[in-house]
């Protein structure tokens, strides 16, 4: 495994990070709490020692099955990731930004995006109650929002960072112009964003200014909710997702197949899996902190974590880039 050192902090992350979204259930269909915790403590014993959560992910759920998880464990050697700022407590519902609705048993629940000073700090306390420990590593807004100034919400990050609360303060989903205007109050460790071989805008202009600023970036939807494993061009049938539309559908499918044939050999070669290959790629690209692969098993999370071990040479990289560029 390789360790980075997250933007202008102490924090030092595992090049691949377990993605705790999918053990939580929300929008992704349930998980056994077991083979949950199991694909945790997998990756651990396997140099994975980067967890990110969110309160939403399961309305807490995911929080809590990472907090028993790692009883027992040394809390120092483990980087909890957790996010603020997506609420579905009816007695928000008249604040924050409106956002999108879900079912949750039968239930419809409104989701709003709220990121005041007062709702952050009540929101850390959950989570360190979740989690069962008494400290966050990375504690990252989840996205912005349009009814809290951005300096109000760093400004509480800073308090939370001051009472030892946080460790380091980050952000997801910022363009570039919310991101200077963070910086302006507290330079955020962090940016987490969608970042995949099949959509890599954020090369043009955010990776050259977080670079350039020391600030890091988390990336999550690296597989393309598995369409870049290549299972769907085999025996499953590509078909409306968990989120309820047709997501695929904005790619040439037939242009991805082609592309995932073409860089098969190199999976050949060194006996390793099209998504393993993926999650490599990407952990190389310039910029790039750590990489959130989901698992809802430990055979997932070890063939996560062993992805790291894929040595890629500059011509194979090259090779993959141009077909990347047909695509």
């Amino acid at each position: 495994m390789e360790y980075r050192k997250l933007g202008n902090t102490e924090l030092e992350l595992s090049a691949i990070a377990y993605g705790a979204f999918a053990i939580g259930g929300t929008m992704w269909g349930g998980n056994e709490k077991k083979d949950s915790i199991e694909a945790i403590h997998a990756s651990l014993d396997h140099g994975v020692t980067t967890l990110d959560t969110a309160p939403f992910y399961g309305f807490g759920l995911s929080e809590e099955i990472i907090g028993e998880a790692l009883k027992g464990k040394d809390r120092t050697k483990v980087q909890i990731l957790t996010k603020f700022g997506l609420v579905w407590d009816k007695s928000n519902q008249d604040k924050g930004e409106h956002f999108f609705d879900i079912e949750d048993n039968g239930i419809n629940i409104k989701i709003y995006k709220y990121s005041s000073k007062a709702n952050i700090i009540k929101e850390v306390e959950e989570s360190l109650k979740r989690l069962n420990t008494d400290y966050i590593d990375l504690l990252q807004q989840h996205w912005p929002e349009a009814t809290t100034h951005i300096c109000e919400t760093m400004e509480a990050m800073e308090i939370l960072i001051q009472q030892g609360k946080i460790r380091a303060a980050g952000v997801c989903n910022y363009n570039l112009n919310q991101l200077k205007e963070a910086s302006k109050t507290l330079i955020p460790a962090s940016n987490q964003l969608y970042y995949s071989m099949l959509n890599r805008s954020i090369e043009n202009e955010m990776l050259p200014y977080t670079i350039e600023n020391n600030i890091g970036v988390i990336a999550y939807s690296p597989m393309e909710r598995g369409l870049l494993s290549g299972k769907y061009f085999q025996n499953e049938k590509l078909q409306v997702d968990d989120h309820g539309n047709d997501y695929f559908g904005q790619f040439d499918l037939d242009k991805v197949k082609t592309f995932l044939e073409a860089i098969t050999p190199i999976t050949k070669d060194k006996n390793v899996s099209l998504s393993q290959l993926v999650l490599r790629w990407t952990s190389l690209q310039p910029g790039i902190s750590t990489v959130l692969a989901g698992a809802r098993n430990a055979d997932q999370a070890i063939a996560n974590a062993q992805a790291l071990n894929i040595n890629l040479t500059a011509d194979e990289i090259q090779m993959i880039n141009y077909h990347l560029s047909k695509i």
